[in-house]
């Protein structure tokens, strides 16, 4: 499930590192592992995982590997989840599917 996904990527302390680094500017791979104390193949390893979960995605220009947050999909992820859990919403939510539902047929 995509929200299993996110959330195991945000489990991550680099992940969500990554993820704030990526919140104002677009960073090539090189530019994200100079930030960490870790090894490029570690780097690169977050960044599939995050890039699996939809929270990123990437872009080859040249010989650089482009990164860029995907900010729609975080945030629809989380609030859907918040949806999910919150007593009042989840009765919302549904009643929009079925009013979705009718305008479709």
């Amino acid at each position: 499930m995509a929200v299993d996904l996110v959330f195991e990527a945000l489990a991550s302390r680099p992940r969500r590192e990554i993820l704030a680094y990526l919140s104002a500017q677009e960073l090539t791979a090189g530019e994200i592992a100079s930030r960490f104390a870790m090894s490029a193949p570690a780097i690169s390893r977050h960044l599939s995982v995050l890039e699996g979960a939809g929270l990123v995605s990437s872009e080859r220009r040249g010989q650089y590997v482009v990164y860029r947050l995907n900010k729609d999909n975080l945030v629809n992820t989380l609030t859907g989840f918040a949806f999910e859990v919150c007593p009042k919403a989840g009765p919302l939510k549904r009643e929009s599917r079925r009013l979705a539902a009718r305008k479709a047929t």
